[in-house]
């Protein structure tokens, strides 16, 4: 079934499922075979090499959804992203990333790169000059996340993809915080988008995925990276993963609302020093996140003033979980320093303007006036611990 202009929602629903020709059922079945005939077929399937049926089908959703010519799910974002860089860099070749991203690729970057003889720069800051600045000769690969994790930095995203086509070198976005919904970059000409599907595809906090998107050349050539690494997914969660992202658009829509009244409500507490949200107006990347994006995510980050303990706030909280990963259709908080960013060390750390007190808040689908109360009943609590004290 191919895009042709149809709704997300349409697209989430229907593009890539899978007939099931002997019972009629209405969701796709499921194949949990690893062995398949190889004489007298057309494909050779063998869920190392990404073709099982539930595979397949899959990818052909997830490529519609970003726009892309093709795409491959692997079994973890960093999965994704690990083979998606190591397809276009080799020995002797150079990358600039973006200064904010991911715990986890940071921590690629630095403790993988070198071993392989790839040479790597940080940009110093988010704007496309920043990214020129750190362009050498041996260049490969601009490598962008917008908006960023934990910082919700915003980075012009059609100026970076211009910047790398002038320069011939190839980009590559980090599109887990905007998901589909919120952000297209191939759009905006970017060449390669790499996701945590674990994050909103699954968006039920049960699922591990990852996937890249791009021109079919391109996949081709990840595609070939990847049977080498050997990062593919299982069916059973490739079919929950399907599942899942039947709603995503439905999930996404109200977490972007959600996110959009905690920050103002966060904003306006006389116990919060700083969040970071682009769909605030007073957030420094407001009109490029308007520009690129058509709505401004499920994720915000705030400090809580030096006096309350953000580890007492956490033990207080009753609804809202403090937990690892986001996305998830519950509300979670995290601390970045011991979690997302702890390979870090706290020098780097703090050249990212990633404060211990910092916190991250990836917003479910609850009512936000109940967020609201059980936020203010921890803050109460810690204040109470702390007179007390």
């Amino acid at each position: 079934m191919k895009n042709d202009k149809k709704g997300l929602n349409t697209i989430c629903t229907h593009v890539g499922e899978l007939e099931d020709k002997e019972f009629k059922g209405a969701v796709s079945p499921l194949y949990m075979s690893t062995s398949y005939q190889f004489e007298d077929v057309a494909v050779k399937r063998y869920p190392r090499y990404f073709n099982t049926p539930n595979q397949e089908a899959l990818c052909k959703k997830l490529a519609a959804l970003e726009h892309a010519e093709a795409a491959l799910i692997f079994g973890s974002g960093m999965a994704a992203i690990s083979t998606a860089l190591m397809t276009f860099l080799q020995a002797g070749d150079h990358v600039v990333l973006q200064q904010t991203i991911y715990g986890g690729t940071y921590h690629f970057a630095v403790s993988q790169f070198e071993r392989f003889g790839i040479e790597y720069s940080f940009t110093t800051g988010w704007e496309v000059e920043d990214f020129e600045k750190e362009i050498k000769p041996n260049t490969k690969v601009l490598y962008l996340e917008t908006p960023s994790n934990p910082l919700l930095t915003i980075t012009d995203v059609k100026g970076v993809a211009d910047l790398a086509k002038k320069k011939g070198i190839l980009s590559m976005i980090d599109n887990t915080f905007a998901s589909p919904v919120n952000q297209n970059p191939i759009d905006l000409g970017v060449d390669v988008v790499v996701h945590s599907a674990t994050k909103y595809m699954g968006g039920h906090s049960d699922i591990c995925a990852g996937v890249v998107a791009a021109s079919q050349t391109h996949m081709d050539q990840v595609w070939q990276t990847g049977i080498c690494f050997g990062g593919s997914l299982s069916d059973y969660t490739v079919w929950l993963l399907e599942r899942s992202l039947k709603t995503m658009v439905i999930r996404v829509k109200a977490q972007n609302e959600n996110a959009m009244k905690m920050a103002t409500y966060l904003n306006q507490n006389k116990d919060v020093d700083n969040v970071y949200y682009p769909g605030l107006e007073s957030h420094p990347g407001h009109e490029l996140a308007k520009s690129q994006m058509s709505g401004f995510g499920g994720m915000l980050s705030f400090e809580l003033t030096p006096e309350i303990d953000a580890s007492l706030f956490f033990k207080e909280l009753k609804l809202i979980k403090p937990s690892m990963s986001l996305a998830g259709i519950e509300s979670t908080m995290l601390s970045p320093t011991q979690t997302s960013h702890a390979l870090m060390s706290p020098e780097d750390r703090a050249k990212q303007g990633i404060k211990d007190s910092l916190i991250r808040f990836s917003l479910g689908i609850e009512e936000t006036e109940d967020l609201i109360a059980d936020i203010e009943q921890a803050i109460a609590k810690v204040k109470s611990i702390t007179v007390t004290a």
